[in-house]
């Protein structure tokens, strides 16, 4: 066991943080208030006010009054204007690069198509050559720029810097993601699993409504998830916690999985999988209403949305494809519930827009639940929309934690 203490640079980013994220969660105070909140003395929170208000980094914002006869105080408030993150957000066959404000306002989010397994060297180049014209067509100067958050398919290092598996994304392993875009952007970088930043997207806009415990799942090409203990999104030993989707649910047989494994649950019940499946089932008599659907379009062009329609259409053969993964799908659901007890699981990912599988996966949750574990089932709020704000909000909130002293 170490002991370490805490020198005066650590205390003063600690109060620093706590003021910052206090008037972010709870929007304008005064300095009495928040002195109140933050358990610190008078004295200490106008410093602190004095010098955020010096930096930029709040604003003073009309007055209350104070309980004493004819006295007002001043209100201060974050001020999100005067700072900002750039992002990338790397998938499978994807990518985004955004920039976003303090308060998750976003600046510009463009997306673009990627190859699979596209050159690891090439692709960050253009990366960054991509931010840096884009932030100059916005007019963000270096000094409003605080840093770069990297929200990344796959599995990363212990020390978060190397993208050791993208599955798929980039045609290395072990890449050096961090070092590269540092050298590349001159931006201090600050990354995290892509499913872990949507998360984390999730809770900064979502943190007065959100229970302690959530667990989050993402299906989109594949199937990706997060969880949150105690209002902190939890990582495990390996750094590759609530990997739902490549847990192994055919024993022998199974497909073969991005990760290497054969049977995965991504193998099943993602979107990707599904179309494929109902695609090698095609044909004029035993899938009409999807064969229909081939005649306006080319089978390639067939999207999960297509297939989920001509299930509940009445294509029989799609539709025992869709419950194979529903079932599939929820009993991994229904083993998170029993084993992380949360107070809430979110859906989110395209697929989750469809009446048809969204009833049909929460019919399914119906099952074999008890009813001592109240969870709630939902889609998220913010489905589709934090794909443009997740990366640059990881250097956002690290900004935040270290009280804005980089």
């Amino acid at each position: 066991m170490s002991y370490t203490g805490d020198n005066m640079m650590d205390v003063k980013r600690t109060n620093r943080s706590a003021v910052l994220r206090i008037l972010r969660e709870k929007g304008a105070m005064s300095r009495k208030r928040l002195a109140e909140t933050t358990s610190l003395t008078p004295a200490a929170i106008t410093k602190i006010v004095a010098e955020l208000l010096r930096e930029g980094l709040l604003r003073e914002e009309g007055a209350v009054a104070s309980g004493s006869a004819g006295r007002r105080e001043i209100l201060v408030a974050l001020e999100p204007g005067r700072r900002c993150a750039l992002g990338v957000l790397l998938n499978l066959r994807q990518a985004n690069v955004s920039a976003v404000r303090l308060d998750g306002t976003v600046i510009f989010s463009r997306q673009f198509e990627l190859e699979a397994r596209a050159p690891a060297e090439n692709t960050v180049r253009m990366l960054a050559e991509t931010l840096r014209a884009l932030a100059a067509e916005h007019g963000l100067t270096r000094e409003e720029i605080l840093g770069l958050g990297v929200a990344v398919r796959g599995i990363l290092s212990q020390d978060g810097r190397t993208l050791t598996d993208s599955f798929g994304a980039l045609d290395e392993a072990d890449f050096p993601l961090c070092d590269r875009l540092e050298a590349l952007t001159g931006l201090p970088v600050h990354m995290a699993n892509n499913v872990r930043a949507l998360f984390a997207a999730q809770n900064f806009f979502d943190r007065d409504s959100a229970p302690d415990s959530q667990f989050f799942l993402r299906c989109e090409y594949g199937i990706g998830a997060s969880l949150s203990v105690n209002g902190q999104i939890w990582q495990g030993v390996s750094r590759q916690c609530a990997e739902l989707g490549h847990i192994p649910v055919i024993r022998r047989g199974g497909k073969p999985c991005s990760c290497g494994k054969c049977g995965c649950l991504e193998t099943i019940a993602s979107p990707a999988a599904i179309r494929e499946d109902a695609l090698a089932l095609l044909s004029q008599d035993g899938t009409p209403l999807l064969w229909r659907l081939c005649q306006e379009k080319a089978p390639g062009a067939l999207t999960i949305d297509d297939v989920l329609s001509a299930a509940q259409g009445g294509d029989a053969a799609v539709a025992a494809i869709v419950d194979r993964a529903v079932i599939a799908l929820g009993s991994a659901l229904k083993a998170v519930i029993y084993l992380a007890d949360p107070g809430r699981i979110l859906l989110y990912g395209h697929m989750f827009d469809h009446p048809y599988f969204l009833s049909r996966l929460l019919s399914e949750m119906q099952e074999g639940v008890d009813a001592r574990h109240s969870v709630v089932i939902e889609k998220s709020r913010y489905n589709h929309q934090l794909e443009s704000c997740a990366a640059g909000l990881l250097a956002v909130e690290d900004f935040f934690l270290c009280g804005g002293l980089l």
